[in-house]
């Protein structure tokens, strides 16, 4: 079917809520190329929003995919369990920096692995509240959507959210919030809102994802800690969005060198097939009764072998430092573009988490959203996919996989390039 059928049925039969707003059809996919329905090509910045770290269709992810299809499909591992369920387990047990032994469960979604962490938080303590913060995001069921730290557009519509959540600033000093205002912020909540005899977690992102890609810094990291031993409460880290490589490690929270005890992860895992996990200390993890964790389709055979398939890939392949290198790369052009470009500002990256800001005055840092969204709009029209995100939507994000090839970047970057020159101009300096 061509572009314009397919529309036509979307407007009929999709929900208006979860209908694409984009209006080309993906067809078929590799590495960080996407032809639509009518044959028109895509370089992909966007990587699914972060889940194809490794590329569309890595060859071992299809073969160990179509392996599997061959022996088993599903189950359900509480009714009869499979090898790949223990192994995905061992590996990321072997794997993920929690504190002492780690223990782990699959989900589906990045969300159903935050809602799993509080469970077993919940079940850990003996408490009830949970402390996020300001730009975080979790997820769109109830429980995580009372997590995010930005409202629209994840609440809106959708009546009250769960109680015992409390919210805490991250620090960002770009927008005037120091690491010792957003300490502040944490013991005073402690004192204000959330009791430290009541409450189960403290949940971050370690880089926030749509909140902007800030990393947080590793003191403020070790000062939760700090107070999370102190009150008797655990450490979750959200790696969703900035686990399995996109940082330049495994897992961003390896930068800091602190140990949590519950990590969440999704997204890369599994080069596009669904499944999360919920890892963390052995005693964390066992503290909720049996059968208290689970669902039918939760670590899929399938998504099984994926995900085991992604590992022996990074094992096997360098992605870490292809990661690093992509992130250099990426930082040397951004810094071009900052000083070529008054509309270009705070550039920033972690390994392959790299962003920019947009804004309309450098001095005041003054966000400028309406350009964020013509660029990606316009990058799109001349065959970029590209995303923005951020508390005030002006933030471009850059989810490329990092096994993208030189000249695929190259033609990418040199896009958006051409795309700001028509939307802003450039430097009068940049261009003699």
């Amino acid at each position: 079917m061509t572009n314009a059928e397919l529309n036509d049925l979307k407007q009929r039969y999709v929900a208006s809520g979860a209908a694409s707003p984009a209006t080309a059809f993906a067809d078929r996919a590799e590495n960080a190329q996407v032809w639509d329905a009518d044959g028109n090509r895509f370089v992909d910045f966007a990587g699914g929003i972060g889940v194809l770290n490794i590329g569309h269709r890595h060859p071992k992810v299809v073969g160990a995919v179509k392996a599997q299809l061959d022996r088993v499909m599903h189950t359900c591992q509480t009714v009869m369990p499979y090898e790949g369920y223990v192994k995905v387990a061992e590996k990321l047990s072997q794997i993920t920096p929690v504190r002492g032994h780690a223990k782990v469960m699959l989900a589906n979604s990045g969300a159903e692995a935050l809602e799993n962490a509080v469970k077993v938080a919940r079940a850990a303590t003996g408490k009830n509240n949970v402390i996020c913060f300001d730009g975080g995001y979790h997820g769109r069921t109830f429980m995580t959507m009372a997590m995010n730290g930005k409202v629209a557009p994840y609440q809106t519509d959708f009546g009250s959210m769960p109680g015992n959540v409390f919210r805490a600033p991250f620090p960002v000093p770009y927008h005037g919030v120091s690491e010792d205002e957003a300490l502040r912020g944490l013991k005073m909540a402690l004192k204000t809102d959330a009791n430290p005899k009541d409450t189960a977690a403290i949940v971050l992102e370690p880089v926030l994802g749509e909140g902007g890609f800030y990393p947080a810094p590793t003191s403020f990291l070790k000062a939760i800690r700090e107070i999370c031993d102190e009150h008797g409460i655990l450490m979750i880290i959200d790696e969703v969005q900035s686990g399995f490589g996109r940082t330049g490690k495994m897992f961003a929270i390896e930068h800091s060198g602190v140990e949590p005890d519950i990590m969440t992860m999704a997204k890369s895992m599994a080069d596009g097939m669904p499944i999360s996990a919920v890892v963390g200390t052995d005693k964390v993890m066992d503290a909720s009764g049996g059968n208290s964790l689970g669902g039918t389709y939760t670590g899929s055979p399938v998504s099984c072998a994926a995900t085991l398939a992604v590992l022996e890939v990074f094992e096997q392949e360098g992605i870490l430092d292809k990661s690093n290198a992509l992130g250099d790369k990426l930082a040397k052009r951004f810094a071009t573009w900052q000083q070529d470009f008054d509309c270009i500002d705070n550039a920033r990256n972690m390994g392959a988490m790299a962003a920019f800001d947009l804004v309309s005055d450098k001095a005041n840092h003054t966000p400028d959203a309406d350009l964020a969204a013509a660029l990606c709009k316009k990058a799109r029209e001349n065959g970029l996919i590209l995303l923005s995100c951020g508390m005030y939507g002006n933030t471009i994000r850059f989810l490329m996989p990092v096994t993208i090839e030189d000249e695929i970047l190259e033609e990418g970057l040199s896009i958006i390039e051409s795309c700001l020159k028509e939307l802003v101009g450039q430097k009068a300096d940049a261009t003699a």
